[in-house]
């Protein structure tokens, strides 16, 4: 018998359970049957308070059987009754602070349809945030609405940041969790100022740093580009800190000033039937894992202004040190409409462990799946997994920008990954949607005796027509199986 997952409200419950056979799955609930060809599935219209007897057979698979019970409905506190105006004009912040901070265990802030213009939030343990539909927070475009400035990580260092439009839980990397127990849904809308906000921050840093960048040209020459620095301040859409046991789903998150829902230092992350939205966003990754564990990602659709997923475990040298690693990540029944897929690193360097992906669509990415450091960073990436996946490309490889900070102990290693039964396309979708054909796979490791890329398996793979063919180099113990071409 293997593990059945679950996560309730008062009137729904959703199941999920890793793929262990191929589906179809017969969904057993309270004696009646239900069929699915997903490893997920969510009943709706659930009386509260109530237990239920669930069950997922798929072949001679079984997962469960198990009790569990739908949550007390809880007490509404409408964001209204704290004087929130959401007319899309009025800056509600005071009053959905008002209204979050009034939030007790056994009740869930309510926003209603509306715009409500606002700054950074701060929420606390063991709460529940719910925005209908037609609500949307808004975040604004100017910086001084997301101050104070926090604690935070961003590009694998540890600094000062704008707060993030919603903030959970304090930044501290030598403690577990100390915010824990929210649930963050509905069927509205999380959206700050986007691009807007980004640009307006880095011109409000640059400003501050004027002398320190003056002074330090060579290290701003090996950036990415004159943005990088001034724009590591920038703040996310959703941050959570050393948190535990969070749910996000339902929801159309936009338009953050970088990277969307960024949790650091954190467990028991679950993100579900979401909608990404952050095209033409500088940076504007989906979903980041940073240094956390046991998180899990699925029917989510991303059109992202950078990498859909990036698994991230900091940079060195300061990643080494803090040895964090990101471990047990699940990504399931997600698709890439735009964007660069799912992305390891670049920073990395207190490690990834355990990462599966199964039954997503790839295919309209600029990568598809891409695992990528410096040969400064150190760390490691092994034991990821693809599972039954449409993917644009299969890429490894060394980067060169993001190269600024003192080298790591040693060049990272990429090791131990499993690809089977994945169609690789062989194709690139550029910034203005064109495509481009490439090689299907494209390994190159390092160059150190012993950082190959090695022991890596494909079995049972298809690479699409018109691909460009493989690209092979600096790599040891690889394994093809039954590999296709159409």
């Amino acid at each position: 018998m293997s593990r059945l997952y679950h996560a309730a409200t008062s009137d729904s419950l959703t199941l999920w359970w890793e793929k262990a056979v191929p589906g179809p799955y017969a969904v057993a609930v309270d004696g009646k049957t239900y069929v699915t060809e997903k490893t997920h599935f969510t009943l709706n219209d659930l009386s509260p308070d109530t237990v239920y007897r669930v069950s997922v057979r798929g072949g001679d698979h079984a997962f469960g059987p198990e009790s569990v019970r739908t949550e007390k409905v809880r007490e509404r506190l409408d964001v209204r009754a704290f004087g929130a105006a959401g007319d899309g004009v009025a800056m509600d912040t005071r009053a959905l602070q008002a209204a979050i901070d009034a939030c007790g265990e056994n009740q869930e802030v309510y926003v209603p349809a509306g715009t409500y213009m606002t700054g950074a939030l701060r929420l606390h343990s063991h709460m529940s945030l719910f925005i209908d539909e037609g609500a949307t927070l808004q975040g604004t475009a100017d910086p001084k609405d997301y101050e104070p400035r926090i604690w935070s990580r961003f590009e694998g260092i540890e600094q000062e940041c704008y707060s993030s439009l919603l903030n959970l839980g304090t930044l501290d990397h030598a403690s577990g969790p100390n915010c824990r127990d929210v649930l963050i849904y509905g069927r509205g809308t999380v959206a700050s100022g986007g691009q807007e906000l980004c640009l307006n921050v880095i011109d409000t840093e640059r400003e501050r740093l004027r002398d320190y960048l003056a002074a330090n040209a060579e290290l701003v020459a090996t950036c990415e580009n004159d943005h990088t620095i001034p724009g590591r301040v920038r703040p996310r859409l959703i941050n959570m800190s050393n948190c535990e046991n969070i749910r996000v789903f339902g929801l159309t998150l936009k338009n953050g000033a970088s990277w969307n829902l960024h949790f650091i230092y954190s467990r028991g992350i679950l993100t579900d039937h979401c909608t990404f939205l952050s095209e033409g966003v500088w940076n504007g990754d989906g979903w980041d894992p940073d240094s956390s564990e046991d998180c899990t990602l699925f029917a989510c659709r991303f059109f992202t202004g950078d990498d859909m997923v990036a698994v991230k475990s900091g940079k060195n040298p300061q990643g080494n040190e803090i040895d964090r690693p990101t471990k047990r990540v699940r990504i399931f029944d997600c698709e890439s409409s735009f964007g660069h897929g799912i992305v390891v690193g670049s920073e990395m360097s207190g490690g990834v462990e355990d990462v599966w992906v199964w039954d997503c669509d790839l295919g309209q990415a600029m990568q598809g799946i891409e695992i990528k450091a410096t040969p400064k960073r150190g760390g490691y990436v092994r034991g990821l997994r693809l599972t039954d996946c449409t993917v644009a490309r299969v890429l490894m490889h060394s980067v060169p920008y993001n190269d600024d900070g003192v080298p790591g102990p040693d060049q990272p290693i990429f090791e131990n990954c499993l690809f089977e039964r994945v169609r690789i396309l062989g194709q690139s979708l550029d910034h203005d949607h064109v495509l481009h054909r490439t090689p299907a796979i494209e390994l190159v490791g390092f160059s150190k005796p012993g950082h190959e890329i090695r022991d890596m398996e494909f079995t049972d793979c298809t690479l699409a027509e018109g691909n460009l063919g493989l690209i092979l180099q600096k790599c040891a113990g690889l394994t093809f199986k039954d590999l296709k071409c159409e």
